[in-house]
């Protein structure tokens, strides 16, 4: 019977998150804060290439790629491909690949552009769609129910950062406030729709927020000491050029680690609080001392290997600038205080800290839901 009811209660919340889900749809994407030509795009096949335009000078190449490629309604049109010699942006098409270009949004369906297309990239939709699609049938045929509320809360995060998050953001609201109310709502509904609404769900919630609460009065004060203005984050100079006021890119950098930083907390608070359920379950006698102690011992075990993967998913991301540190022969005294690494190491460290701060935070929140006694009639390992 308790099953049963748990899983009535995990449909009624993947129902109510598919609902806001769609609600989240439904809004508006961010408004453009710039006047933009009246474009849009498509995928196009590209027929042909004429790579005599382009030079080529050491590893870069940069001139205009010709090419003839044909819409999906058929009609057959020449596009260009400018390469800058900027190897994170530039492309070279070849015959079969499948492009994006841009068009006029007024174009009628059998009308020739006056002249040639700008072809922006590789369409990547496809494929990723393909890849999306296994791990989303692996995930619930592994997880079943679990899985389907994963995906669900895969979506809604998306939604939330892109729909919510970002637009007020350049609407001029503080970054950091609604960065910490992004996350608060994100927290809340991952963790209740794993858990549930009870007591394992409740500590695990309570020990993520005052961990994330810690990573931002750290993020926030070592940001002002070490002189980080959040320019190292890519985009930040176009981001300024695009706004039509001054957007606080330090405010964003301390919204952002937080954001980066509460998969990892989360992901322990549940651990500390499911292993402290785990023990009450076995052992109902135990008060709060003791499920205290075993609560840290959990997060002892954890934090260690959480704080290493915290740091090499961070300076993964900066592998290359650190191997042309090593061949140019910078010493770690000159790199450590340049401000990209700064960042890094300001981003990691406060991350950090948020992960082993958690671990007492949940332990603690844990043994005191978990001790409280329970009302009349009520057990409290049936359901925790």
């Amino acid at each position: 019977m308790l099953f049963k009811r748990k899983n009535i209660a995990t449909l009624c919340l993947l129902l109510l998150l598919a609902g806001v889900t769609i609600v989240l749809l439904k809004l508006p994407n961010p408004a453009p804060l710039v006047s933009a030509a009246n474009l849009t795009t498509s995928m196009a096949e590209v027929l042909e290439t004429d790579d005599s335009g382009i030079d080529t000078h050491g590893y870069v190449e940069y001139g205009t790629q010709r090419l003839k490629v044909r819409l999906p309604d058929g009609r057959v049109v020449s596009a260009e491909n400018e390469l800058r010699a900027q190897l994170e942006y530039d492309k070279k098409f070849k015959k079969g690949d499948t492009a994006l270009v841009i068009l006029p949004a007024n174009l009628r369906p059998n009308e020739v552009p006056d002249g040639p297309l700008v072809a922006r990239d590789y369409w990547r939709l496809g494929w990723a769609c393909v890849l999306f699609s296994a791990f989303a049938i692996l995930l619930i045929a592994f997880s079943g129910w679990t899985g389907l509320g994963a995906l669900f809360t895969f979506f809604f995060s998306c939604l939330v950062v892109w729909k919510l998050l970002i637009p007020s953001v350049l609407s001029g609201l503080n970054p950091v406030l609604f960065s910490f109310v992004a996350v608060s709502v994100l927290t809340a509904v991952i963790i209740f729709l794993v858990a549930g609404f009870n007591k394992k769900g409740l500590s695990a919630f309570v020990g993520a927020m005052l961990g994330v609460l810690a990573s931002l009065a750290l993020a926030g004060l070592f940001t002002a000491l070490m002189n980080i203005n959040g320019g190292t984050m890519p985009s930040s100079q176009e981001l300024l050029y695009s706004c039509p006021y001054i957007v606080s890119l330090r405010g964003i950098f301390t919204g952002a680690i937080i954001l980066a930083s509460s998969g990892a907390v989360m992901d322990l608070a549940m651990d500390i609080a499911s292993g402290v359920a785990e023990v009450k379950r076995h052992n109902a006698s135990l008060g709060f001392s003791e499920l205290f102690k075993s609560g840290c011992r959990m997060g002892r075990a954890v934090v260690g290997t959480m704080t290493t993967t915290l740091l090499l998913a961070y300076s993964g991301g900066y592998l290359t600038l650190l191997m042309v540190f090593a061949a140019e022969g910078v010493k770690p005294m000159d790199f450590l205080n340049s401000s990209v690494v700064s960042a890094e190491i300001v981003k990691t460290l406060v991350g950090s800290f948020g992960l082993v701060a958690v671990a007492p935070f949940t332990a603690f929140a844990s043994a005191f839901f978990f001790s409280r006694r329970e009302t009349r009639g009520a057990n409290s390992c049936e359901n925790p």
